[in-house]
């Protein structure tokens, strides 16, 4: 393979500034989903990357939708087809203040820790998009074709919840469908060791108002006598866990899977520091399961989390009142085979069987997505694996993210395929942030780390 590989490196190496010189171009475009006032630029990035696409002889084009424009270019043939998925739409840049440059005029900055690039999108998705694209490029100019069968799929909504994602995806099923998908947007474990996320978390969420008395009440004359609807909230939140960490929703784990030995015994050896991790945030001792490590707490094992709780006065000074209502956000992280639907259920039915006379619950924006879980067994993982660590130096791990990341279930749901993640951000790297960055070291160890992976699962040699 190294005749194959070895030159497509070199070219990689040498075509450095270059490839620096076009994911400044692409950075530029201010393509911010969420604000329609941005939509012409969205537009562009969209035509920016399929003129990109189909320099390299991918069949692209920008297809419209409701929103903002999907990319879709095929390309090559021969092997195992992949699609590769990233997003060209970036976060708003609010507030600007606090932004050292223009978020639109990206530059190379030195730092204490290495030369990073700053700009809005560097990290979140451009320029770890660009990383694979780039491989691309590096491929057709050594061998004159592709490295093997591809798509890539490139979305311009996914900053603002992608309502056009999945209608797309049911509407173009047989043209997006592929023997497996890889996705970018995600990162290195620490600082330097290359990672594969075969875990997503899904989540759930629930937001209630529990009612009481038709009015606020005066606490002098009705305290005692009439029911505090925040009372009772609180007792129905405090009642979500034991004293071990443990869920008390009935049937919250009859879906949960173990742990494989294999995985745990991985984990450990990546030596998490829990209590510098909590350390970092001012805490220190693990909240959660406490017959589970950090790491299982984190990626394999499902939450009940309290996002926020309110009712009656909250201004200055008091006003002394029982409150007609009181509210609360409540969210799940979910893993393995739990539904969505029914943890909701569950926990709706828990609530309100906690009520007392005279309290109701009403319901409000219920929903969810479930959780993704790879399958290693497929050889695709174990060699993309030991390309990452052929690149970094450093042994790669199958990793969980404590997170979700809804494309990965709708590639399994909607197109009935796995999704490889990934990527090579940073923790510190400030997405969603101001002064946004991406180490110059990730975008081209990124690039030659897609160049090894595609040698060894794409086209006929993998």
């Amino acid at each position: 393979m190294s005749d194959i590989l070895d030159p497509v490196l070199a070219r990689i190496d040498a075509d450095l500034p270059a490839a620096l010189d076009r994911l400044m171009e692409l950075l530029r475009i201010p393509s911010i989903s969420t604000d329609p006032e941005y939509g012409a630029e969205c537009a562009r990035a969209a035509d920016w990357l399929v003129a990109d696409l189909q320099s390299l002889g991918f069949d692209a084009a920008s297809r419209p939708t409701p929103g903002h424009p999907m990319v879709v270019g095929h390309g090559g043939t021969g092997g195992r087809h992949l699609l590769f998925y990233g997003h060209y739409d970036v976060q708003p840049v609010d507030p600007l203040s606090l932004w050292g440059r223009d978020p639109f005029d990206p530059v190379v900055e030195d730092t204490p820790r290495g030369r990073v690039i700053r700009a809005r999108g560097s990290s979140d998705d451009k320029g770890q998009l660009m990383t694979f694209i780039e491989a691309c490029r590096a491929w057709k100019a050594v061998h004159g074709t592709l490295p093997g069968k591809l798509t890539v799929f490139l979305e311009g909504e996914e900053e603002s919840s992608s309502p056009s994602l999945i209608p797309f995806m049911k509407d173009n099923a047989a043209e997006l469908s592929a023997d497996l998908a890889l996705i970018c947007d995600t990162g290195l474990y620490g600082d330097d060791t290359p990672a594969i996320s075969t875990q997503l978390r899904g989540l759930a969420k629930a937001e209630f108002t529990l009612h009481a008395a038709t009015r606020d009440l005066h606490s002098g004359a009705y305290g005692g006598l009439a029911r505090n609807p925040i009372h009772v909230l609180t007792r129905i939140l405090s009642g979500l866990h034991d004293d071990t960490g443990r869920v008390m929703v009935p049937g919250f784990y009859d879906d949960v899977a173990e742990l494989p030995d294999t995985l745990r015994q991985q984990w450990q050896g990546l030596a998490f520091d829990h209590a510098k991790y909590l350390g970092d945030v001012g805490l220190s001792v693990p909240a959660g399961e406490q017959d589970r490590t950090p790491l299982e707490m984190l990626w394999s094992r499902p939450t009940a989390e309290v996002n926020g709780v309110w009712g009656g006065y909250n201004g200055a000074g008091f006003k002394t009142v029982l409150p007609a209502e009181a509210h609360a956000k409540v969210s799940f992280r979910l893993v393995s085979q739990q539904d969505p639907d029914k943890i909701v259920a569950a926990f709706q039915a828990w609530a309100e069987a906690q009520l007392p006379a005279d309290c109701r619950i009403e319901w409000h924006d219920v929903g969810g997505s479930p959780a993704s879980v790879m399958s290693v067994a497929d050889p695709a993982f174990e060699a993309a694996r030991q390309a990452l660590t052929d690149e970094w130096g450093r042994p790669a791990a199958f990793v969980g993210v404590g997170g979700s990341i809804p494309i990965a279930g709708y590639f399994k749901t909607y197109l009935g395929m796995d999704a490889m993640l990934i990527g090579f951000a940073r923790d510190d790297d400030q997405i969603h942030s101001p002064n946004e960055k991406y180490d110059l070291t990730s975008f081209h160890k990124g690039i030659r780390s897609w160049a090894r992976i595609l040698a060894r699962i794409a086209g006929d040699r993998g």
